[in-house]
């Protein structure tokens, strides 16, 4: 019984642990990620902005479209990078061009000069994320990567809870006008960079034996595109943002449609978001320690189970117990999905994997919408079945993906 009280009370302090005796650049680089979301504001205002500055709808809507491929983009040119640049130097030049962008939008005197500003900005935003999610595995031991990237996910998910209410403080104390709230996000941005500057190595050692300049940039992709098992998580992955986005996408429309009150899906949402911020990271205490085939394959068979329950006749009880059924999934298994990346990658192609990795959920999230919108005009109804099949097949590639052997 003194076994078991004593590895209870390891576990309650092992997140303030790890982060205590974590490195000066972990702790930075954690840091970013919430400051770098809480200042990703840009694509909740840019439609707001654009209408009120005249454009059309139209416009409006082109212009977040291109937010979101920018983005898409910014972590394949961000991987591709990553070992030229270095954590520090992708930072730094990353956040401080989304500095400039941003507050340039103020003053651009056209459409087209923002529309390219507002790709620029969404491209120089994702820079930093493969280098600097790659020093943080290198410099944190293997027995803690599950827990530090769960602590990378608190960051994210922190900074995207508080970045729309900083937002809209930021437009009301600027008199319901957007220069300060566009100012205010290039400011953060701008600390990050200064942070990065002055904590973050220019270079993270090499691994014994190991030089990562001595391939050049697409023998290390043939390298990557060799680990077949590899390939089919990164495929899984894919599969899982499509039917994972779904919630904020497909899941408006069918409430919408059936005349269920809004009020029901923004409280599943609000639901969702608060029990990701509180327990995520005191469930990872337990979960790290679970086999990483089968921590993945149950957060990808959540996922898709949640979405299979919005398959039935769609109510308030219905759109709060499905989400609640794929949160638990997202809560349980997400810090094993974000970390596997790094632990299954080579030393020298470890920025690669996980800019692949952030590549593909990236672009499952900008293609989810437009399936499940196609699905749903077709399909009405039906398309939650089609959903929970496309998450069973993410689960089954996902758990085929990861060696037995592979753990936390």
């Amino acid at each position: 019984m003194a076994i078991d009280i004593e590895a209870e009370e390891r576990g309650t302090v092992a997140v303030w642990n790890t982060f205590r005796e974590s490195q000066l650049a972990v702790k930075v680089l954690l840091v970013g990620v919430f400051l770098s979301r809480l200042g990703g504001f840009l694509n909740i205002f840019i439609v707001l902005y654009l209408a009120a500055k005249g454009y059309s709808t139209e416009r409006s809507a082109l212009a977040l479209s291109v937010y979101g491929a920018g983005g898409v983009a910014g972590l394949l040119l961000g991987a591709t990078l990553a070992d030229r640049l270095g954590a520090r130097n992708s930072a730094v030049l990353g956040m401080t061009a989304t500095a400039v962008l941003t507050a340039s939008l103020l003053y651009l005197p056209g459409y087209p000069a923002v529309l390219v500003a507002v790709g620029l900005a969404s491209v120089a935003a994702q820079i930093y994320r493969p280098s600097s999610a790659a020093l943080l595995s290198e410099l944190t031991p293997e027995d803690r990567q599950v827990m530090i990237f769960g602590m990378y996910r608190f960051g994210l998910n922190l900074g995207a809870t508080a970045a729309p209410l900083l937002g809209f403080a930021l437009f009301y104390l600027g008199g319901r006008e957007y220069t300060l709230l566009f100012w205010g996000e290039g400011l953060i941005a701008l600390a990050y960079a200064v942070l990065a500057l002055v904590a973050i190595p220019a270079r993270s050692r090499p691994a014994s034996g190991t030089d990562a300049s001595a391939e050049s940039g697409p023998a290390r992709y043939l390298a990557m595109f060799h680990d077949r098992r590899y390939l089919l998580f990164l495929f899984a992955t894919m599969l899982n943002a499509v039917v994972y986005v779904q919630y904020l996408s497909t899941l408006p429309l069918e409430v919408k449609a059936a005349h269920v009150w809004v009020l029901w899906y923004t409280v599943a949402v609000s639901l969702n978001g608060l029990i990701v911020v509180v327990f995520e990271l005191p469930l990872t205490k337990i979960s790290q320690h679970w086999p990483t085939r089968f921590t993945v394959g149950l957060t990808l068979t959540l996922v898709g189970l949640g979405n299979a329950c919005y398959g039935f006749p769609i109510s308030p009880v219905v759109i709060i117990g499905a989400t609640l059924v794929w949160t638990l999934g997202e809560i349980l298994g997400g810090p094993s999905v974000f970390a596997y990346p790094a632990m299954a990658a080579p030393p020298p192609l470890k920025s690669l994997y996980i800019g692949g990795f952030q590549f593909m959920h990236t672009l499952g999230t900008a293609v989810g919408p437009i399936i499940g919108g196609a699905l749903f005009v077709r399909l009405g109804h039906g398309v939650w079945p089609v959903m929970a099949l496309a998450g069973l097949a993410a689960a089954v590639l996902g758990v085929a993906a990861i060696r037995p052997t592979d753990s936390p």
